[in-house]
């Protein structure tokens, strides 16, 4: 049996007996407790629920050297995770995802590293929250999911969801990469596009909730996402040696990782794993849908619904994120910022890195080195600061520019070209 295979399942084996860490989950603006252990959706308040846990048990349980031992992947995290059955940790093979340092796309001396999100199942980090929400829909015995997507977490929740043997019905606008459109599709959703954006999509998954009887696995609008999406910050943290980089770029829309990785050095500190250093969180969006980075700019809590939202980093074209709240607090709590880019800029940044470093960004991943540039450049980063982007995606799902050059093999070759 693969070695992968066998250290899967000895995970597996690990956690059969392994008591739940869960206490209750609590309402993100009014503090109310809800009952763990069954469905949940928004809070009474309409806002997303955070899953709390014992983390005086969690540090009784497990140690940093017992994480640094397990095999790669999100589920190593397990103590910090909601499953409860072994049965239903849905893997597809996940690793931990490599931190790649540009060389030549940076100036000399500046450290900036890329944490790349594009090699985890399915292309993108998406595989992180959708492997989450799929285990505890599996958990609760739901059987058919539905959601609304920019077409990188679509392709996420079809892959587990039908490796759990749970239907589902997935909705996007009709200008989503077709790439994106198609392996939602193949792996086994029934995928609709829809004219208009991700949340006219989102509103016809709500409102089929009582007609359908579908479960909603929106972002936000479920618990586990978020937990999912934490991993990254368990990751970033051990893979520093139990530190933080001084800054993170996060390319936002829903803003769940940004959120997610807040609550885990949270929780990493209260255990005693990591100090209060926290990294400034750079909120990364486009000039065509910047709602978090006016509301930034405002200083106000909630962001306005953006109007006639357009960019061609799709993933990032979200015109309102009902986390909108949480994702600001922990920009402003952490002395962070939030920063609007040009699609032009977006475009040139990923060109310019890959020509350069080899290092093919998804443009929602080109964001934030377009980001870290303008941040540069307006003294809101310092060259010497350990800076930290996330390409949440492989490049590979995106249409790239031409390459004509064209060699006809029965004619005299002219070398001089090449030299």
């Amino acid at each position: 049996m693969p070695a992968q295979y066998l250290e899967a399942e000895q995970t597996k084996a690990l956690y059969e007996n392994s008591p739940g860490f869960v206490t209750h989950l609590e309402c993100s603006m009014e503090g109310n407790r809800y009952e763990a252990g069954r469905p949940h959706g928004l809070s009474m308040a309409g806002k997303p629920l955070l899953v709390r846990y014992d983390l005086a048990k969690i540090a009784k349980a497990v140690t940093k050297q017992d994480i640094e031992g397990r095999a790669g992947g999100f589920w190593k995290y397990r103590e910090f995770l909601p499953v409860q059955k072994a049965e239903n940790m849905i893997s597809l093979g996940e690793v931990m995802t490599p931190l790649v340092p540009l060389k030549h796309s940076v100036p000399n001396g500046a450290e900036v590293i890329v944490k790349d999100e594009g090699r985890l199942p399915t292309g993108s980090f998406k595989a992180r929250g959708l492997a989450l929400a799929v285990a505890m829909a599996k958990e609760f015995g739901q059987s058919h999911l539905a959601m609304p997507t920019n077409g990188n977490a679509g392709a996420a929740l079809a892959a587990y969801a039908s490796y759990a043997g749970l239907k589902t019905t997935v909705f996007c606008p009709d200008d989503t990469p077709e790439i994106n459109v198609r392996e939602i599709a193949l792996q086994g959703a029934e995928v609709f596009k829809v004219n208009g954006l991700i949340n006219d999509c989102g509103k016809i998954v709500l409102d089929g909730k009582k007609a359908v009887g579908w479960s909603d696995i929106s972002t936000l609008k479920e618990p586990y996402r978020i937990e999912g999406k934490k991993t990254m910050g368990l990751e970033l943290a051990e893979q520093y040696g139990w530190d933080v980089p001084d800054v993170i770029f996060y390319p936002t829309g829903g803003g769940t990782g940004l959120i997610g990785m807040w609550k885990a050095f949270e929780e990493l500190e209260a255990i005693g794993w990591i100090g209060s250093k926290r990294p400034r969180m750079v909120a990364v969006q486009s000039t065509g849908c910047a709602p978090i980075v006016k509301a930034w700019e405002d200083g106000v809590e909630h962001a306005p619904l953006w109007e006639n939202a357009y960019t061609a980093a799709s993933g990032i074209r979200v015109p309102a994120a009902v986390g909108d709240f949480l994702i600001l607090r922990a920009v402003r709590e952490s002395g962070g910022f939030a920063i609007a880019v040009t699609d032009e800029h977006i475009f040139k940044a990923r060109d310019d890195v890959a020509l350069k470093d080899g290092f093919l960004l998804c443009p929602e991943g080109a964001a934030t080195f377009a980001a870290w540039q303008e941040a540069l450049k307006t003294g809101q980063v310092r060259k010497e600061e350990r800076v930290l982007l996330f390409n949440c995606a492989t490049g590979l799902k995106y249409p790239m520019p031409g390459s004509d050059n064209w060699l006809d093999c029965h004619k005299p070759i002219n070398y001089d070209q090449f030299t």
